[in-house]
Order: structure tokens, then sequence, then C-alpha cells
């Protein structure tokens, strides 16, 4: 156990262990108030298959520790199957996961030091999940913040775009394959690590193969879409992603679909917290989701629901270049999504390689943004938000997505 006091209340740090009604084990690192027990907190989830000893070790301890020093219990939990959690997974988002978030959730609740409120936060695969056990509803969670997600699993996800089958399909592949590979940590687990890690060579299999299968939009991919039903999520929503992000089109599908309590935040990064954004510049978004923590989990008016519902990096024009630190522009606001002020319009790809109006639409096409929403450059990070290992000096561009992911 470490004590951390650089936060307005001393925080403590654990290991250890959420068990499951099969008898899994899950391991969970929590950051928390020393004095959590005599005053019970609210607790904060992060659920991933990102392995929390190395991983993303790096990226928590900026995270949690700050929640946890503010009155919050930061929670990170290896989902079942990853890290130094028992069992195997095999698949993205499945009925297994969900059940066991759902678990989490009620473990989380009955802990002596927490109020029995819990937020779900996450960027990417933990932004996923956080949407899709919110569709489930259950009755500990109060409040998601969900970055550089998407509610639609195959129009808008790593494997089809459009229809189009994606590159980036294999790729992902290899990266969990690669990831489900790695053993447990023996400090935490003991003598079973060896026997977790054949576990996880023998039953994860090869995910691709499953993916190929399902070249249409089926049942398979409408698992964990919450497009599906938007109603079904009944929770404050804050919605984030940055225009260099392969994912911010379901900010605004998102903010128009749902009808509860809801803040949307586009910048000009790119699959990064937007405190870590790249390109800049980053905001203070600790400070920010403290503000949203503060509101929903604690019943604190922190003026954050009177502020627009959304806001923008409006980007400037910018040299063509492989690679940018900042991107120039200005913030904007929108009060609704949709907003008001925003006219559609519709465009048609002509033969000579233009974008113009589609006849009958007269004058002059807008600047906006959201128009090219798919600027991104996913060769220079990596998919569902694990950690950069080794950045490329150029980008890997997707033809099927127009530049995108």
């Amino acid at each position: 156990m470490r004590i951390v006091t650089d936060f307005p209340r001393r925080v403590m740090e654990e290991e250890t262990w959420i068990p499951l009604p099969d008898g899994i084990r899950l391991g969970v690192r929590i950051w928390r108030p020393v004095d959590a027990e005599r005053h019970p907190v609210p607790a904060i989830l992060e659920y991933l298959p990102y392995r929390k000893r190395d991983l993303t070790a790096e990226r928590d301890v900026q995270v949690h520790p700050y929640w946890a020093g503010h009155g919050y219990a930061g929670v990170r939990v290896d989902i079942r199957g990853t890290g130094d959690s028992d069992g195997v997974l095999t698949d993205e988002y499945t009925p297994q996961e969900l059940d066991d978030g759902l678990a989490v959730l009620e473990w989380l609740a009955a802990q002596p030091w927490c109020t029995g409120d819990v937020g779900m936060v996450g960027i990417s695969w933990g932004g996923f999940n956080g949407l899709q056990i919110a569709a489930l509803q259950p009755p500990q969670l109060k409040a998601v913040i969900t970055l550089c997600f998407t509610d639609d699993r195959y129009a808008d996800d790593i494997h089809h775009m459009g229809g189009c089958l994606l590159a980036d399909n294999l790729s992902w592949a290899s990266t969990m394959f690669d990831g489900n590979a790695c053993p447990p940590d023996p400090e935490l687990v003991g003598e079973r690590w060896r026997e977790m890690w054949m576990q996880r060579l023998a039953g994860s299999g090869l995910w691709l193969a499953q993916w190929l299968e399902h070249q249409r939009r089926d049942d398979y991919w409408k698992h964990g879409s919450v497009c599906e039903d938007y109603a079904r999520i009944q929770c404050p929503v804050y919605a984030v992603s940055g225009w260099a992000d392969g994912y911010c089109n379901a900010v605004f599908r998102l903010l128009e679909g749902i009808d509860v309590p809801r803040k949307g935040l586009v910048g000009p990064w790119a699959h990064k917290y937007p405190h870590l954004g790249e390109p800049g510049p980053a905001i203070g978004f600790l400070q920010e989701s403290l503000r949203w923590w503060d509101q929903w989990l604690k019943g604190k008016e922190t003026g954050i629901m009177d502020e627009p519902m959304l806001r923008l990096w409006m980007q400037d024009s910018a040299p063509p270049s492989a690679r940018y630190d900042e991107r120039p522009g200005r913030w904007v606001a929108e009060p609704d999504w949709p907003s008001p002020n925003i006219r559609p319009w519709a465009l048609r790809l002509t033969q000579g390689h233009d974008l113009l109006p589609e006849e009958g639409a007269a004058g002059r096409i807008p600047r906006r943004p959201w128009i090219s929403a798919r600027r991104s450059r996913w060769g220079s990070m990596p998919a569902s938000g694990a950690p950069t290992m080794r950045r490329r000096t150029c980008p890997m561009i997707s033809a099927t997505r127009m530049a995108g992911r």
C-alpha cells in the first residue's frame, strides 16, 4: 500500500481482487482517500483489457489518484482473461464482459468506503463498454464519460466503414492476439501465473476469424451498438473525441440520439485523453471531468450543465504535414445539438474528384469541421486507447476511410 499526499485528501493505493459469481477473480487497482471508510466516497471505474500493471500504468497514475485526491475512489479493473485477472478473453464486448461489469459495479457499491454511487470512464474500449453497460441500466451507475468511442460497431469501428472491410481489421486482430498472449504478473497471482498463461494461449483464439465471418450488419455487430436503442441509456453522458481521432462522428450522433443530460467535446486531438492531447492544444480535462463527477456523483451544482452542450475546436487551415504538434484554431460552442445554427449540405463526389452540392442545392459550401470529420492518423497511435509503444513518422491511411483510421 502506498500513500499519496499531494491532493486535498490523502490517497492510499492498493491492489486487490473482485470475486465474480462463477468464482473468477478480477484484478483491480484502487486509489481512494485514506479516510474513505469513515467518510465514504463515490467510485469511478475504468474497465479495460490493457494490463493495469504495465501497459496503462503510467497513464493510470496520472488520472485515478487525481480523482481520489478530490474525494473519489479511482478504480482500474483488468477485464476477465487480461492482465492479472482469471479466465480467458475470447472477443470484444462479449455478454460475459458486460455481465462481469455489472458484478463489478455491485461489488464497488457494497464496499464500506463507497457511497454506492459509481461513474464509468474510458477511452476507446473503455468508452465502448461504459455506454454498453449504461444501456443495461444498473442502479449503481450514475454517470458516464466516454472518450474516442462509437455507438455503432458495424458502421463506424475498426472493422468496417460504410460496408467496406478495413485493413485495420487485420492489424487490430494482430494487436489483440499479441496482447492476449501475455502472462499475468507472478508478483500478484503467485505460482498460478503459468497455468493462467497456458489457459490464455489455448483459449483466446484468433479473433479475426470470427470478425471475417460477419461481413454484414447482423446481430453480432448489433450487440454492443447502443445506437440500436438510444433510449436504454438513462444516465448522464459526457461524450469526447478529437478531429484527428477515427471516432469523432459518434459524438454528434450520440448527442442527437440520447435524451438524458449530456455534453459533447471535440478538440484537435487524436486517440488520446484531452489532457494528453496530440495534436495540441491539450486542455485541463482532469479538472473538467471533476466538475462532471461532482455534479452527478455528489450532487454538487458545478455549473457545468449551464454551459453549452457542445464545444468544438474550430481548426484553421494548416500546411500538409505527416504530424502536427498543434493545430491552429479557436474554441466555438453550440447551445444544443442538433444546432439551430447549423445548416446541413448534401455533396456529391464527381469524376473530377470534386465535392459539389447536389443538384438543386445552391450557394457556397460552408467550411465546417464536421464535414470532414475523419482526418485521423491511426498510424501514429494504437487502436482502442492502448498506450503508444512505437511512434511512426508517417500516417497509415486507410483508403476505405478517406484518410480515416
